[in-house]
């Protein structure tokens, strides 16, 4: 059974440090990749872009700094847990976004009460979707190579 766990929050794009403008982002969880959060960004005169990470690293960076790679979460200000900022990068391109802790918070309690963290893998579904997916990426691979 697939079942998600959605929310729209509200972030400000911080386009430089004298540029900033508020946009909706939707956070969505599904129970057919219990490991991953994904958060769509709807900018202004694009199409909307969705990005799917760890979410073991949103919870993590709502209290410290995390990530190494592509994505960085952290609290915005080190002596206070009330704002995080999500840093994505894509090759030289970054974007930077700032979020109010507590609809992070709220969203992240939604997902745990649908997979408590550390009980992704025994979702029976979870395995046969990967291994689906696996065998269609191999074989894509082999016939485009």
């Amino acid at each position: 059974m697939r079942e998600s766990v959605q929310a729209e929050v509200m972030m400000s794009f911080l386009v430089s440090e004298e540029l900033s403008f508020r946009i909706p982002v939707e956070l969505r969880y599904e129970t057919c990749d219990p490991y991953a959060v994904r958060l769509t960004f709807h900018l202004p005169g694009d199409a909307p872009v969705t990005w799917a990470f760890g979410r073991e690293l949103l919870i993590d960076g709502v209290g410290t700094p995390c990530g190494d790679g592509d994505v960085r979460i952290s609290p915005a200000d080190g002596d206070s847990l009330s704002e995080v900022l999500i840093r994505l990068q894509v090759g030289n391109d970054r974007a930077l976004f700032r979020s109010s802790t507590a609809p992070l918070v709220a969203f992240l309690d939604r997902t745990d009460k649908l997979v408590p963290l550390g009980q992704e893998g025994a979702l029976a579904d979870f395995d046969a979707h990967l291994d689906e997916a696996l065998d269609r990426i191999l074989a894509e691979e082999q016939s485009a190579g």
